[in-house]
C-alpha cells in the first residue's frame, strides 16, 4: 500500500515537472514570436520620425534625470558629463550624492564650479535630510545641473528626494553609474507623445553592457566585446532579455519590470502612489508594480511602455561574487514585490496585470530557479537509489540544453538583424559559442544567488541591498 503511494506521488512529480517544462518552453516561443512582431512594427514606424523636432521643440515636454551616486568617486565627473550631453532641450540633471564616505562632492563642486544655493524643496515624499545643502554650478555651461547632498538613506530615499526636488513633467530615474546616448530622452518620451488613448505612467529601455568599451569625455567612442566568459554571459542573457522578453510584455500591455538602470516616469502619478519603497530591494520592479495596481483601482486606462533602441550602457560585474550578490538582490526585489502585491495575482479586477503578468512572473520568474533545484535533489536522489531510468533523462537534459541554445540563437539572429551593436569581426562567432558555453559558465551561479536569495529573504534578517565595485567605464 505504501509503495503504491509512494510511487503515485513520483509519477504526479513527472507529470507536474514535465507540464511546467514544456509550459516554459511554449511561454518563451509565445513571447520570442511576439517580441519579433512588435520589434519589426517599431522599426517601420520609427522610421518616419523625426526626431529633431522632439530635440529642439521648446515645447517638448520637461524631463529631470534624477542619479543616486553613493561613493562614485571613480566615474562621477565623466558620468555627469555624460548626462549633461543629452540631445534634448528641456531637461535638467539632479545628482542626489547619498551620503558618500568618497570624495566624490568634492570632485563635482571643483570641476562642475558649485555653490551652496537657496533651493524650495516641496517635500511631498519623507526623506532623509539634507547634508550639506543644493548645489548649482557658476558656469552657465552647467545651468541644467543640480547637486544635492543628502543623509545616507539608500537608493531608493534618494529617488525620492530626487522627486521632491524636480520641476519637471516626467523623471528619468537612472543609475548614476551608467551612460546615456544621446538621442535618449528624445526616444524616450515619444510613447509619452505619441499614444493619446491612454496615459503612459512608465517607459524603459534597453540596457546594455559597456564593460570593455572605450568611452571618452562622457561619450561611447568604441563598442568592444568583453573577454571574461561571465561578462559575454551578461551581454547574451541581457539580449535574450530585452529582445525577446520585454518587447513582447509591453505590445501586450503587461510589463512589470523597467530597470533602474534608466526608465522614464510620469512623476505626478509616481509621488501620488508613494514614490519609491525604501523598504524592498528591488525599488525599480515595485514602483511599477505599484502605479499599475493605482491604474487599474482607478479604471483609468494607462501603459507601460518600451523602447528597443539600445539607450543606455552599465558597467556589469566582472567577477562571481559580484554577480551572485547582484542576482542574489534580484530574486530578494521580486519576492518582494510579489509578494507586497500578491491581491493582484490570479485577480481578475486587474485585468491583463493580475490574470497573465502576474502568474507568468510567479511561476516562470519566481517559482524557476525553486523548480529547477528541486530538480536535480530529485534527479540525484533516483541516481542513489538506482531508480532513474537513463534514456529519459539524457533524453530530457538534452532537451533542455538545446532549448536553452535554440532561444539564444534567436535572440543572437534578433540582434543581428536590427540594432547590430557588436560589429568587430569575429563578435558573431563569439556569440554563438557563448550560447553553447553559457549553460556551463554562468547559469550555475545565477541559480546559486537565487536559491541563497530565497534563503536569505526568509531566513537572514540582515537584508542588504549589495554593493556595485565600478572599475570605471573610462579605462577599456
Amino acid at each position: 500500500m505504501i509503495s503504491t503511494i509512494a510511487q503515485i506521488i513520483i509519477d504526479l512529480f513527472h507529470y507536474l515537472f514535465f507540464i511546467y517544462s514544456i509550459s516554459a518552453i511554449i511561454s518563451y516561443l509565445i513571447l520570442a514570436y511576439i517580441s519579433a512582431i512588435e520589434t519589426i512594427e517599431y522599426k517601420r514606424k520609427n522610421s518616419f520620425v523625426n526626431y529633431k523636432e522632439i530635440m529642439s521643440s521648446n515645447i517638448s515636454p520637461s524631463i529631470s534625470i534624477i542619479a543616486p551616486a553613493y561613493n562614485e568617486s571613480l566615474n562621477i565627473v565623466e558620468n555627469v558629463r555624460s548626462l549633461l550631453s543629452s540631445h534634448y532641450v528641456n531637461y535638467d540633471v539632479i545628482i542626489i550624492n547619498d551620503g558618500s564616505k568618497d570624495d566624490s562632492l568634492h570632485k563635482l563642486i571643483e570641476v562642475y564650479d558649485l555653490i551652496e544655493v537657496d533651493y524650495l524643496i516641496n517635500e511631498q515624499i519623507p526623506t532623509m535630510p539634507l547634508r550639506a545643502g543644493v548645489f548649482k554650478s557658476t558656469n552657465p555651461a552647467f545651468e541644467k545641473l543640480i547637486i544635492v547632498d543628502k543623509e545616507n538613506g539608500g537608493k531608493a530615499d534618494a529617488l525620492n528626494m530626487g522627486l521632491n526636488i524636480s520641476k519637471s513633467k516626467y523623471v528619468a530615474c537612472i543609475d548614476v553609474d551608467c551612460l546615456l546616448l544621446e538621442d535618449s530622452l528624445q526616444k524616450m518620451i515619444k510613447p509619452f507623445l505619441e499614444i493619446t488613448d491612454r496615459t503612459v505612467i512608465a517607459a524603459g529601455g534597453v540596457i546594455r553592457i559597456s564593460n570593455s568599451c572605450i568611452v571618452k569625455e562622457g561619450k561611447l567612442h568604441d563598442v568592444n566585446f568583453p573577454k571574461k566568459l561571465i561578462e559575454q554571459g551578461q551581454i547574451l542573457e541581457y539580449i535574450r532579455a530585452f529582445l525577446l522578453g520585454r518587447m513582447a510584455w509591453s505590445r501586450l500591455n503587461g510589463l512589470l519590470v523597467i530597470s533602474g538602470a534608466f526608465g522614464l516616469f510620469d512623476k505626478k502619478i509616481a509621488i501620488q502612489v508613494g514614490g519609491y519603497d525604501k523598504n524592498t530591494v528591488g525599488e525599480d520592479m515595485e514602483l511599477v508594480v505599484r502605479m499599475r495596481g493605482y491604474m487599474e483601482e482607478i479604471k483609468q486606462k494607462y501603459k507601460v511602455a518600451y523602447i528597443p533602441d539600445p539607450l543606455c550602457w552599465t558597467e556589469a560585474p566582472d567577477n562571481y561574487k559580484i554577480f551572485t550578490s547582484q542576482r542574489n538582490r534580484w530574486t530578494r526585489g521580486t519576492i518582494e514585490t510579489l509578494r507586497k502585491h500578491r491581491k493582484i495575482g490570479f485577480n481578475p479586477k486587474y485585468n491583463i496585470l493580475g490574470m497573465l503578468s502576474y502568474p507568468y512572473w510567479f511561476f516562470f520568474e519566481r517559482m524557476a530557479p525553486v523548480i529547477e533545484f528541486v530538480g536535480i535533489l530529485y534527479f540525484g536522489i533516483l541516481i542513489i537509489t538506482d531508480k532513474i531510468k537513463w534514456d529519459y533523462a539524457f533524453a530530457f537534459i538534452i532537451l533542455a540544453y538545446l532549448f536553452t541554445v535554440f532561444f539564444s540563437l534567436i535572440a543572437i539572429i534578433t540582434e543581428e538583424l536590427t540594432y547590430h551593436q557588436y560589429k568587430k569581426k569575429g563578435t558573431g562567432i563569439h556569440l554563438i559559442t557563448i550560447a553553447f558555453l553559457e549553460p556551463f559558465v554562468n547559469h550555475p551561479f545565477i541559480l546559486y544567488a537565487a536559491m541563497r536569495g530565497n534563503f536569505d529573504y526568509y531566513f537572514n534578517k540582515k537584508k542588504k541591498w549589495g554593493e556595485m565595485t565600478r572599475k570605471g567605464m573610462a579605462k577599456a
